[in-house]
């Protein structure tokens, strides 16, 4: 076969691809006449068939298609100076919506040596673009919802607080009383971390910062002479999602109250240290105080409250909870290794 031959029976074949193609394409000449056109453009676009062979771009339709910057690319295109690759336009039409078109062209080498042909592909990208907007629109009302929920959490966790300090003031029984300020210690350590987590917004919560504001809440709350008992906070750079930190917030609240109750009778001074670092996927967690230490025997104290929350919290981590005598005081340590799921260690409670 005669490379003539060859060369007219490619340009055919590419000629066939065009006008039987599923998507959108136009076959432009150098001056940005068009050879051919697919069924699926004209369908797209709203265009007779039967007008589009040899008409200019610009002409196609009613004229929407006589864009200065996309004949200015394709004509850069043509001479190999650009590539249109992506290219967004607006495609206005007369008594009809706009469409967002995403358009890509490339010189086309068919076998014909001597012109130079242009394929042209348009994707009307209106629908998506569409349901982008509606995705961000939902989305950035969900925010506005969450915070005016958070709003009202805090509102209602004032409330709470106020009313466990109105009824631990009147009622005559200690144990009572005792009873109601535990609970007035637990609902402010949770309006604490609702209030770190609600200026997160929903992002990885920074430890450091948080477990520092969370030890400033608890000192102010319980402790009633900060020369007396103090709490320092060491953590590295650690950040974790919003739910893990909630439940690492519970567990330092838990062990903070429960040295805070009885490690230090007798207005005896001291310090409560709260430790956090991590390496990748392992991390340790551990509160320790230098009190009395923990009794031993018949004087051990039986397992509260507190000890069934950090065990629940611990577990859900999936990490080992540890008792040991810090000499002087004790240290409760909670660790996580990331190659395994270990069992938990439930310590006698304070």
């Amino acid at each position: 076969m005669s490379n003539y031959t060859t060369e007219h029976f490619e340009a055919a074949s590419t000629l066939a691809v065009v006008v039987s193609s599923h998507e959108p394409l136009l076959l432009l000449s150098e001056n940005l006449r068009v050879i051919a056109a697919s069924s699926s453009f004209c369908s797209a676009f709203g265009i007779d068939p039967a007008t589009v062979s040899g008409s200019l771009l610009a002409e196609l339709g009613d004229g929407e298609w006589a864009m200065p910057t996309l004949a200015s690319l394709l004509a850069a295109t043509a001479s190999g100076k650009a590539q249109i690759e992506a290219y967004e336009i607006d495609l206005k039409r007369p008594d009809r919506p706009i469409q967002q078109l995403v358009v890509n062209a490339r010189t086309l080498d068919d076998g014909d040596k001597d012109h130079i042909r242009l394929l042209l592909a348009v994707t009307d990208v209106s629908v998506a673009r569409s349901e982008t907007r509606q995705k961000d629109d939902l989305l950035r009302e969900k925010a506005l919802l969450m915070q005016e929920i958070q709003h009202r959490v805090a509102n209602s966790l004032q409330i709470i607080v106020s009313v466990l300090m109105q009824g631990a003031r009147r009622v005559q029984s200690e144990e009572a009383r005792g009873q109601l300020e535990s609970a007035h210690q637990r609902v402010m350590s949770i309006a604490t971390l609702q209030r770190q987590l609600s200026s997160s917004n929903g992002a990885n919560v920074e430890l450091r910062t948080y477990f520092t504001q969370l030890a400033r809440s608890l000192g102010a709350s319980m402790i009633a002479d900060p020369d007396q008992v103090s709490i320092s906070v060491t953590v590295d750079d650690s950040t974790v999602g919003p739910d893990i930190s909630v439940s690492l917030g519970l567990i330092v609240t838990e062990l903070v109250i429960n040295a805070l109750k009885h490690a230090f009778p007798d207005q005896r001074h001291g310090t409560i240290a709260i430790d956090y670092h991590a390496s990748g996927d392992d991390w340790t967690l551990s509160v320790s105080d230098d009190g009395i230490g923990m009794p031993v025997g018949s004087a051990a104290p039986k397992a509260g409250l507190g000890s069934g929350i950090v065990e629940a919290l611990a577990k859900n981590l999936l990490g080992v909870i540890e008792l040991s005598d810090g000499e002087p005081g004790t240290t409760v340590t909670i660790s996580h290794r990331g190659d395994a799921d270990l069992p938990v260690y439930l310590p006698t409670a304070k």
